[in-house]
């Protein structure tokens, strides 16, 4: 039976790497840390996303060597051309140290669907052809039709939002059909921006109508003789179509954390009871305004 640990993956944007050091303690010296962790417990997935081209030569300089992960890296949007986009990936990957990444993504559907995104998508085929990648793929939201996107553009992987709490993509069969058309699937935001670990009375205001079931959710977990973090974790990993299940963190004691309830036995609880179905609460657009 294959381990838990080896659908984990990880991803960099709560490093922090671009903000003052905490506690007297250097954010390289933390994310080196974190690395060595995540790759000593056999991690091996890592999503870079966009940083600055100075956290990115960091990263470069504090990964394990020889690198024991499958990188992926964002390009920039379409609007700018082919070229830049080409460009900018190719010193992406040269300040991280690497001579190839697993998997380029474009940023968005929204960017595929633009009047650039055809020409930027053929260029990242160009790229794969090349050899600079093994995977190209898009980053989705359940509202995006991911399936039709898949049909248009065939990407080998996917990200998408799937959790304990948003289980849409699931629940409509979504991440099936895509699973059987062959493509990849990575599973992203399983903590739903951690509203499972935010006291009832901190929850953002958008999900204020959602209070009940996330309380009820709460209750069936630890009645369930669980935690959030292991409960959030079971779920993503229990399921069938994720080839792939990304966390972010942001110290060493968070990635061991998270690493210890990944290799416990999944919790025994009744996944459908916590699904929310509050669109206002599951609406990316009402997070990035929270």
């Amino acid at each position: 039976m294959t381990s838990p640990i080896a659908k984990l993956g990880l991803g960099s944007g709560q490093f922090s790497l671009d903000q003052p050091a905490t506690r007297g303690r250097p954010r390289e010296a933390e994310a080196r840390d974190i690395l060595a962790i995540a790759a000593r417990a056999g991690l091996s997935v890592m999503e870079v996303g966009r940083h600055s081209q100075a956290v990115e030569l960091t990263l470069g300089q504090v990964m394990p060597k020889p690198n024991p992960f499958r990188l992926t890296v964002t390009t920039v949007r379409p609007d700018r051309g082919p070229d830049f986009a080409e460009a900018e990936v190719r010193a992406q990957i040269a300040r991280l140290g690497v001579d190839r990444v697993e998997s380029i993504f474009a940023p968005s559907a929204t960017d595929m669907l633009s009047p650039g995104g055809p020409a930027l998508w053929d260029r990242l085929k160009k790229l794969k052809d090349e050899g600079l990648c093994r995977k190209v793929g898009v980053s989705v939201y359940a509202s995006d039709d991911p399936c039709g996107l898949s049909r248009r553009f065939k990407p080998d992987v996917v990200q998408a939002p799937a959790s304990l709490l948003d289980q849409r993509l699931i629940v409509d069969g979504t991440l099936s059909e895509l699973a059987a058309m062959g493509v990849e699937v990575q599973l992203r935001s399983i903590f739903l921006n951690g509203v499972l670990f935010l006291p009832p009375d901190r929850a953002p205001s958008h999900l204020k109508a959602a209070a009940g079931r996330i309380s009820r959710a709460r209750r069936l977990i630890a009645e369930g003789r669980s935690d959030p973090l292991q409960a959030a974790l079971g779920f993503a990993l229990s399921r069938p179509e994720a080839s792939a299940v990304l966390v972010d963190v942001a110290s060493a004691s968070e990635m061991s954390a998270v690493i210890a309830a990944a290799m416990s036995p999944p919790p025994d609880l009744d996944w459908d009871e916590m699904a929310l179905d509050d669109p206002a609460a599951l609406d990316p657009r009402a997070w990035a305004a929270a």
